[in-house]
């Protein structure tokens, strides 16, 4: 769980939205495609997210310079047991 008490995805997914007002929000978990990657890991739980998200708030804005922005915002999330985020951030003409 987050520190808000909310699963990781679920604050995720809410700091997001609250910070880029994205068109398009989708939260995968691909923890399961780890598991045996360690030891004692069998895949469950949040551990490794893919985000895409489409926002006009990435305009300007280069793909390294998207990221650290996502990051910035999963610190809590790392802290509770993120592992690891795919991102995918593009504007709306960058989908076309």
């Amino acid at each position: 769980m987050s520190p808000s008490g909310a699963g990781i995805s679920a604050s995720l997914k809410r700091k997001l939205a609250e910070a880029f007002r994205p068109q398009a929000l989708e939260i995968v978990n691909e923890s399961h495609l780890h598991a045996g990657h360690q030891e004692q890991f069998d895949g469950r739980g949040e551990t490794h997210l893919r985000i895409r998200i489409t926002s006009d708030a990435f305009r300007g804005m280069g793909r390294l310079e998207r990221h650290r922005a996502i990051n910035s915002l999963a610190r809590e999330e790392f802290a509770a047991g993120l592992h690891a985020l795919a991102i995918e951030a593009r504007t709306p003409e960058e989908l076309q």
